[in-house]
């Protein structure tokens, strides 16, 4: 029973309950208009009929008289049919006809009237006429009309039939109601079974998917596509905890223990200097790793900073400028040729941040591996087809392709650079900016060296006329 009251419950079967009263009120009322005009053709016709008949019976009397009259009328109400006819005197005497018991206005009446009449040797069943009443020359009454049993018998079948037809709806209307709202409890009580599994922790159940394509897969579809973001925002928040666990025990050893060295050293305040200095550089580079983190949890999340039209040649001019002089200082030869007027929209900021990166790690790694290479780095941006392309190359040893997408994660360091200043955040940061921009990004073998290439869709409006714009294709060296 309360199976049963729970499909009653459901929205389906309300609204097939809901749809079916819709459908049985306009179905009443094509049924009752459609009753209304076939009536009023009939009576029409009946109106024609006998006004025909009194234009005959008319010239009958012009021609013959009463007498005339009186025997057309009687050959007439011999005949089977539904015909009603009467001849009174002025004084509303009967002379001839098949009808009887009018009522007492009726002869005095105008027009088509419909009125009750008795035919003759019936002395109970009231019968009910369309007539018209036709005053003949000598003050003569003439009564001409037309039974409307069949009218009345046409509507009684039409109102049985839609008596019938709206229980049958109502029936119908019920069942497919009830078997509809079955299927749809089925499914809702799948969904809701599996998401009862989701709350108790198992993020890898799914919604089920019927594969009809409706609504309800639409709406588990976007529900299993939530709960893989959720999934991968959660597997990644545990993965930032093991790897702040794992990564982050080192720096803070070395900044603990240089602390305990400032403590215990009593001698010359140089050597005290120098110890403080470390933890100072310890510290900052703890604070550039939790900044970092917190960039990229914010980029994945959604709630970067705000948006707008930015010249990307501009930026990346900008970049490459900074980068000149560290090329230089590190004996790397570095080129760039920047494409003018690209725009995306996008942070200034974050771009900024990725370029540096990117060039950042191709100082620190693109030492070439191979002898009789000289270290070369080079800044790329272009358009290609509807997106901004910005690439960075170097000759370095790169990145096996097996590694290319473990490298994007956090505190992902090969055993070729563990030896080298960093925290394994660089590349992961670069791929969450880009991913916020609507972008990606990609590492690609050089042949020789590593290429890392970010790209974002193009935008068309153009930037804030802020400061200089971009110039003409520009290429340097350092």
């Amino acid at each position: 029973m309360s199976a049963l009251l729970k499909l009653f419950r459901t929205t389906a079967f309300k609204l097939a309950v809901v749809y079916s009263i819709v459908f049985a009120v306009a179905a009443s009322l094509v049924v009752m208009n459609v009753g209304r005009n076939v009536r009023g053709v009939l009576e029409d016709q009946i109106g024609e009929t006998i006004d025909a008949d009194i234009r005959g019976l008319a010239d009958q009397y012009a021609q013959g008289g009463v007498q005339q009259v009186v025997q057309s009328i009687e050959r007439r109400i011999r005949q089977p049919g539904g015909d009603v006819y009467l001849l009174t005197t002025f004084a509303g005497e009967p002379i001839v006809g098949n009808a009887a018991a009018l009522p007492t206005a009726t002869l005095s009446s105008e027009g088509l009237v419909t009125t009750t009449y008795q035919r003759p040797g019936e002395r109970e069943a009231r019968r009910r006429a369309l007539v018209r009443v036709f005053v003949l020359p000598g003050n003569y009454r003439l009564l001409v009309g037309h039974d409307v049993e069949e009218v009345e018998r046409l509507r009684k079948i039409l109102r049985n039939a839609l008596g019938n037809s709206l229980i049958w709806l109502v029936i119908i209307g019920a069942v497919g109601g009830l078997f509809v709202a079955r299927r749809v409890l089925d499914r809702v009580d799948a969904m809701s079974e599996s998401a009862a599994v989701i709350m108790r922790g198992d993020l890898s159940k799914r919604l089920p998917v019927g594969g009809s394509g409706d609504e309800i897969d639409r709406l588990a579809e976007n529900l299993n596509a939530m709960i893989a973001r959720i999934e991968a925002l959660l597997r990644g928040m545990k993965e930032v905890s093991d790897n702040i666990a794992h990564d982050l025990r080192t720096p803070l050893t070395r900044l603990r223990n240089n602390a305990d060295t400032a403590l215990r050293q009593t001698g010359e305040p140089a050597a005290l200097r120098e110890t403080l200095e470390k933890v100072i550089g310890e510290a900052d580079g703890l604070m550039r790793i939790f900044d970092a983190l917190l960039t990229i949890a914010r980029a994945e999340s959604g709630s970067g900073p705000k948006m707008e039209t930015l010249d990307i040649s501009r930026i990346a001019e900008d970049v490459a400028e900074l980068y000149e002089a560290a090329a230089e200082e590190r004996g790397v030869a570095f080129a760039f040729a920047i494409e003018p007027g690209l725009l995306a929209r996008g942070n200034r900021e974050l771009i900024a941040q990725t370029l540096a990166n990117l060039l950042d790690n191709g100082l620190k790694y693109g030492v070439p591996a191979a002898a009789g290479l000289a270290p070369e780095l080079r800044l790329v941006v272009r358009r290609d087809g509807r997106r901004v392309r910005l690439s960075v190359e170097d000759r370095g040893p790169g990145v096996p392709a097996a590694d290319r997408d473990r490298v994007l994660d956090r505190f992902v360091r090969l055993e070729a650079s563990r030896t080298l200043p960093g925290s394994g955040l660089g590349l992961s940061l670069a791929a969450a900016i880009a991913r916020l921009h609507g972008g990606a990004l990609r590492l690609e073998d050089n042949a020789p060296g590593l290429r890392a290439v970010v790209d974002m869709p193009a935008a068309t409006l153009p930037p804030p006329q802020v400061g200089r714009q971009g110039d003409k294709t520009r290429a340097g060296t350092g």
